[in-house]
């Protein structure tokens, strides 16, 4: 075997183990950010519960000026929602569920997937200890999957943001 047949086996082989070895990086990814937020429950829930409360505390519109909004459905509730269209991507925003612990949001960005997320509110001495949740499913492609180990690091930071306007706000 010549030194350029054993050459290109080695690196089909190392290309062929790194692409498996993606496989064992887990699909489900869950990313949240807390924050004590001064105010009460219902408050932060029936803000979290409108497509123009969501507006105060949205933290892509924070840092997008250009962000394009066109809200659907009813004003509140199961059902109301909004489409955007920003430097961040595309998609749309729906209220799947209301409880009196949190809303659940339903997000369609097209081909980068469909996360879920959640504004959850627990009563605490202090105030209203709020969680800003997202869980999502990278699928079976190796590149999402990689992806995914670097969410918690991004969209962190957009939680983070969207609590401090909820803060402001509130």
């Amino acid at each position: 075997m010549s030194n350029i047949a054993s050459i290109l086996m080695a690196g089909g082989g190392a290309l062929s183990l790194a692409l498996a070895s993606t496989y064992m990086i887990p699909s489900a990814v869950h990313v949240e950010r807390t924050a004590i937020i001064d105010a009460e429950p219902a408050e932060v829930l029936a803000m979290a519960a409108s497509t123009e409360g969501f507006q105060r505390i949205n933290p892509y519109a924070s840092t997008d000026p250009d962000l394009k909004i066109t809200p659907f459905g009813p004003a509140s509730g199961v059902g109301a929602g909004f489409e955007f269209d920003g430097k961040d991507g595309k998609g749309s925003q729906t209220i799947a569920a209301v409880s009196a612990k949190q809303v659940v949001y339903m997000i369609d960005l097209g081909p980068m997937g469909k996360p879920t997320q959640a504004i959850t509110v627990a009563p605490t001495p202090e105030g209203t200890k709020v969680t800003w949740s997202m869980d999502t499913d990278m699928g079976m492609n190796p590149v999402a999957r990689v992806f995914g180990l670097f969410m918690d690091r991004m969209m962190g930071a957009t939680f983070t943001r969207g609590l401090q306007n909820l803060a402001a706000a509130a």
